[in-house]
Formats: structure tokens, sequence, C-alpha cells
């Protein structure tokens, strides 16, 4: 583009005047491909994930987030689900990253970026609460096109006319449609990207640098960003809905139905052998009887106690499988202690050697397990 009389340097040679280089895009762009792979190596799908790896890394969730995990406000914006994705959102990064960067400087950019991304994953967990897992830098690369936008804005006068509208149109352009689709995609958490650019916009605001150090921005411009951004945060914060359970809760669940798994294994691993050592060799009724219920009724009465135990609300996806977990230990352990009874009277009032044997030890049915 041709330099007019009135504006010597276009605003690519006065950015690039001020910083040549943008090592914090860089940085950023390489930190977000780092745990795009990292997560792929723990198992996410290469074009599509079905989030258990990324909420495992750090994603946003209402449950997991309000329970003492608000780091993952940050570490969200970081993970990706798919390679689509992460090439969108990186591509995006650098097209108005390098243009921000050299516009705010090294440190402004970053707080532009985590602050918006922040602000945007706080929005995304005020609409949607419980009701989805969220990750991704769009909603940081949103608040980059909004200090884009509010710089070139009050810059305007700082630059060729034509330049200007090129550049602020295309910026609008980009984020007008991407709202759009958001809008119409399903799938697509555009509170975030709204969140972001809002965050942009009102952190352009209060950290702007002119162009020209003749003409500074407005205190008064400053002091408005900064409190409109502090009263938007803050009435986020004031909105953010109830989880519907505790997720430490249910992390303890999940931990807890995997080792009743292996207890179960074990357990019926021990019905066969007595069934087994019952065919090969004769014990006393009060020996099998104290086997049963050292190895089966007491296992059963251990997995009923540590199930019991558990505090779930009703709402927690591991609920109503805890609930069937409890009412089959609870029947497994009663039928050996039955059985334990049994044995023992027929000890004391019947024959010395009359113990059923074969698949009448072995509890009928399994229980509703689903490993996780």
């Amino acid at each position: 583009m041709p330099n007019s009389p009135h504006f010597p340097l276009s605003l690519h040679d006065q950015l690039h005047a001020r910083r040549r280089r943008v090592p914090v895009t860089l940085l950023l762009i390489a930190a977000n491909v780092v745990v795009f792979l990292l997560t792929l190596n723990a198992g996410a799908g290469l074009w599509h994930s079905n989030a258990g790896v990324q909420l495992a890394w750090g994603a946003n969730f209402g449950p997991a987030t309000q329970d003492g995990q608000w780091w993952r406000l940050g570490s969200a914006l970081f993970l990706h689900f798919g390679l689509f994705h992460i090439a969108m959102n990186l591509w995006a990064l650098w097209d108005a990253g390098q243009l921000v960067e050299r516009m705010y400087g090294h440190g402004r950019f970053i707080a532009i970026y985590l602050g918006s991304g922040l602000a945007g994953n706080l929005l995304s967990l005020v609409t949607q609460g419980n009701q989805a897992i969220s990750g991704g830098a769009s909603g940081a690369i949103f608040g980059i096109y909004g200090a884009l936008l509010i710089f070139l804005w009050l810059e305007r006068s700082s630059l060729e006319p034509q330049e200007f509208r090129w550049l602020f149109r295309a910026a609008s352009a980009f984020t007008g449609i991407s709202i759009t689709l958001g809008l119409l995609v399903p799938g697509i958490d555009n509170s975030a990207h709204i969140g972001g650019l809002i965050a942009g916009l009102l952190l352009g605001m209060l950290l702007g640098r002119p162009l020209r150090d003749a003409a500074p921005w407005s205190w008064q411009g400053r002091c408005a960003g900064g409190l409109l951004l502090a009263v938007t945060v803050g009435g986020l914060v004031m909105h953010i809905p109830k989880p519907s359970y505790r997720w430490s809760a249910e992390v303890a669940a999940h931990q807890e139905i995997r080792e009743f798994i292996d207890r179960e294994a074990r357990i019926q691993a021990r019905w066969q052998q007595i069934v087994e050592d019952e065919r090969l060799h004769a014990e006393s009724l009060q020996e099998l009887a104290n086997r049963i219920e050292r190895e089966i009724s007491e296992p059963y009465a251990d997995s009923f106690e540590q199930l019991s135990q558990l505090k779930l609300d009703p709402a927690a996806p591991s609920t109503a499988q805890v609930e069937s977990l409890l009412g089959y230990s609870e029947q497994r352990r009663d039928h050996a202690q039955a059985l334990t009874n049994q044995l023992r009277a027929r000890s004391l009032f019947g024959p010395k050697r009359a113990a059923p044997s074969g698949p009448a030890f072995i509890p009928q049915g399994k229980p509703a397990i689903q490993p996780r």
C-alpha cells in the first residue's frame, strides 16, 4: 500500500519499528502445540475427543472448577479437542497476535491474552455451569481481536484512512462471523468467545499505548475501561451457578468403583477356589464355614461399608451405580453369611460331612459395574 504524504509510514512499518520480534506470540503457540501433543499421547483423539483426557488435564467444568480447582479457568486455555480446533485457533493467534504484541508490548500483550481467556472461561462457567466441558484458546484469541479493534479505533487519526478501514473491517468481520457460527453450530463455546472479546476491548482501553507519544489516550477512557472490567468480572463471579454435585466426591466414587471391581474379581476367584478345594479334599463344616466367612462374607461387608461412606449428591453421575453396588454387596454379604450360619448349625447338629458343593456355593448374578 503506498504511503500518503500525511502518513509517511504504514501501520506495519510503525509497529515493526517499535518491535521487530514477537516472542510471546511464538511462545503461546508453542505451549498450545506441546500440550496438544501431550494429550494425544495420553489418549485424546487426533480429530475428535470425548473430553475425558481434557477433563483430566484441566478443562473447564462447573463441578470440578467450583470444587476448589479454580486453576481450570487458566489451564483450559491450553487444551484443545482435535486437530482442526487447535489449527484454527493457532492460525488466528498468529494472525492477530503479532500485531497486538507489537501494539501493546510483550507484558501487556500477555496480560490481555490471559485476562481475556480467564474472563471468557468465567462467562462460560456462568452460562454453561454443569452442562459442558470446555477448553481452548479461543476466548483469549477473541480478547486479542478485541484489543486490536479498540487500538485501531482509538488510533484511527494516526493511520492512513484506507489502511484503517481495511484492518478494522477485516478484524470486525472475523469476530462477527466467528460469533455467528458459534450461535449456529452446536458444540462451540460461544460464551467464552463473547466474554473474551468484551474483556479484550476493556483491557485494550486500559493498557493501550498510542503510536505517537504526543497523542496519549485519555485517562478517562482508561479509567472507564478498568472500571467496566472490574464491574463485569465482579458481576460474573456473583452469578456463578451452584454446582449440581461435588467433583471431589464423584472422583472418590470412581476410585471406589474401580477398587470394587478388583475386590469382586478376587472374591469370585475365592468362591471358585473353595468349590475346587471342596471337590478335592473334604474340610470339616466348621472349617468351611470359617473360610467362607473370612474370604467371602467379610470382604463383601467391607465393600458395603466403604461404599456406604461415599457422600454423593443425587445428581452425581455415579449415584445410581453406587446405590446398585451397595445393594449387590449387601445381598452377597447376607447370602454368604447365611451359608456360613447354615454350615455351623449342621456342624453342631448334623452329620460331620454334608456340605453343599459345586456351583451352589457361587452367588448368581453380576453387579451393575461400568468400568471408568
